[in-house]
């Protein structure tokens, strides 16, 4: 048994869910997401919460309920509050700054980095050391921000690159005489 597709997804205030065969469409204050699930499960609208459930017992339907699951209810966060990642950049002379739909980056290149920001997140930079990634959907804001960390990953030795604002450098001590 799934501990995590037992639950059912309740459904916020000013939330509302249309469930057609497979497909589960979510609309809220923020947008409209959509998500197709497997045959392996079914889904239903019950007294305003959204229930996943097993079609068998076999080992793939028991995988999926749980996932499916997951996956409804950050439907769900994404159309209500949506999703985040804070990224901050540690080194001398390294800044972000938005123009239009292009975030430029100085990161110690010959040149400037710059980054087209695509259709479906917000990127912002409250400060030239900040960049944020908004949007309802959790896996894209999760995929820009990590192509943005790309460009410049932390180093071990002086901490220098983009990181996430919760992320842990581990540090190595240099070359002894």
């Amino acid at each position: 048994m799934s501990r995590i597709g037992k639950k059912p997804v309740a459904l916020p205030k000013g939330v509302t869910a249309e469930v057609k065969g497979q497909t589960v469409e979510v609309k809220g204050p923020k947008g409209t997401r959509t998500f197709t699930a497997t045959d392996d499960v079914t889904l239903s609208l019950e007294d305003g919460a959204l229930k996943v459930t097993p079609r068998g017992l076999s080992k793939r339907a028991r995988q999926q309920w749980g996932m499916a699951r997951s996956m409804v209810e950050n439907l769900v966060t994404g159309v209500t509050t949506g999703f985040r990642k804070e990224l901050e950049i540690q080194g001398v002379g390294y800044r972000a700054a938005m123009q239009g739909n292009v975030l430029k980056l100085s990161l110690g290149y010959s040149h400037e980095v710059n980054f087209d920001v695509p259709t479906g997140v917000t990127v912002t930079s409250p400060k030239q050391t900040e960049i944020v990634v908004e949007g309802i959907d959790q896996q894209l804001v999760g995929q820009v921000a990590a192509n943005i960390r790309d460009w410049k990953r932390p180093e071990p030795y002086k901490g220098k690159g983009i990181r996430y604002k919760d992320e842990f450098v581990f540090r190595k001590e240099g070359k002894k005489k």
